[in-house]
């Protein structure tokens, strides 16, 4: 795909024509900067994380101390036991096996002929100008950023509008125990029979009302205050003042929608980013998580029963809230900024740091550590030295010793 679209000279003839001021890319996927590389034109990256923060760490050089910043597979948070700490350093040192498929030779290869010099796929997307991760401290715990890496977490959420009248009417209906909102995103649509009708046994025993987003066979034990929909206005719900608990699949994009209105989660995470999404809102007493591989019908219900009925989840959801809408800039607004700084700038060189130019043994001091060694080795034989040289000279005594 990316050399169909790099050595299309007509496709490319018609970008280079148009005049982009700016490209913006999601670094999972490589070919993206080469382009703009070949445009001359300056990038910005958008990400949540790289497998084991690989491509930020290398690529980006984002310090990474596996010592109390967890990798994003591990589901650890940053105040880690010593078997913890071993864990995260082994899985960082694994994750960065991953590089290589950024580092592969093929994409170099690609990337060196496009651009007739010798380069790498992580020396080319080192030269992004702005890194915006989709995040923020409200979700994130506390580690080292370069100058160049925004936080735009919850750039999409705003405040919840008029739900369309038959919803709104069942959600009324719910009278003082309010409603449960169920995702598990876009691409889940429907579940095995078995797992299906555990799930609907949960929800049927909670006096809520629950609106679930589902395109499934309808479940045999689909309880009568529950409702499935094909698609469900989930910020919406999530803003309304009825809203009790989210029961989700940990998607970022509905994590920050539930961070933004103050809702309780119960998390039934599945692959990507969601179990580490979910470790996170754990971590910070906002959620409970269930295990939807092995989970029963009481897991379910006792999870949702805990953030609905333990008032710290409810607590600790608001106050993410507070600190994700106590900030000088919003999201959306910072993003768009930088993105236009960008454009203003022609780039943003002097937030790059100089660790770009460095080669691995200069970035980790390596050189400096040999160079030190060798002093200390060389003032250790020198000692030596002559301390056998007097030893000789002047015997165990301390004296001279005659000539023969």
């Amino acid at each position: 795909m990316c050399e169909t679209v790099v050595y299309n000279k007509e496709v490319m003839k018609k970008l280079q024509e148009t005049k982009y001021d700016v490209m913006f890319i999601d670094p999972v996927t490589p070919c993206g900067e080469l382009i703009a590389e070949l445009l001359e034109i300056p990038f910005v990256y958008t990400l949540r994380f790289s497998m084991g923060h690989t491509v930020e760490k290398y690529c980006g050089k984002l310090p990474i101390l596996p010592s109390y910043v967890p990798i994003p597979i591990t589901g650890l948070t940053d105040k880690m036991t010593f078997l913890e700490r071993v864990t995260n350093f082994v899985f960082s040192v694994l994750s960065d096996f991953w590089i290589n498929q950024y580092d592969d030779k093929t994409w170099d290869k690609l990337y060196s002929e496009a651009l007739g010099r010798p380069t790498t796929l992580c020396e080319t997307m080192g030269k992004a100008e702005i890194w915006l991760i989709r995040t923020y401290w409200d979700f994130e715990f506390p580690r080292p950023y370069l100058p160049n890496f925004e936080f735009v977490g919850g750039l999409h959420c705003k405040p919840a509008k008029p739900l369309p009248k038959e919803m709104e009417e069942f959600v009324q209906s719910s009278g003082k125990d309010g409603i449960v909102v169920f995702s598990l995103g876009s691409m889940v649509k429907n579940l095995t029979d078995e797992k299906a009708n555990l799930i609907a046994s949960a929800l049927a025993q909670v006096p809520q009302k629950v609106l679930w987003r589902y395109k499934g066979k309808i479940p045999d034990t689909l309880g009568a205050n529950t409702r499935l929909y094909d698609w469900l206005p989930q910020n919406d719900l999530l803003g309304h003042p009825k809203t009790k608990a989210f029961i989700t699949h940990g998607g970022t994009n509905g994590i920050y929608e539930a961070i933004y209105h103050g809702v309780p989660m119960v998390g039934v995470p599945m692959f990507a980013d969601q179990p580490d999404n979910i470790a996170h809102m754990k971590a910070k007493g906002a959620a409970v998580d269930v295990n939807i591989n092995t989970m029963t019908s009481a897991d379910l219900l006792n999870a949702l029963r805990t953030v609905i009925n333990e008032p710290s989840y409810k607590e600790n959801a608001m106050r993410l809230s507070r600190i994700h809408h106590d900030q000088p800039v919003k999201p959306l607004d910072r993003a768009v900024f930088w993105i236009e700084f960008v454009m203003r700038h022609k780039g943003a060189k002097h937030l790059r740091p100089a660790a770009h130019d460095l080669t691995w043994f200069q970035y980790h001091s390596l050189d400096v550590i040999a160079f030190l060694l060798t002093c200390v080795a060389t003032a250790l034989i020198l000692v030596t030295k002559c301390c056998l040289f007097s030893c000789k000279k002047f015997g165990k005594t301390g004296k001279k010793k005659k000539k023969d």
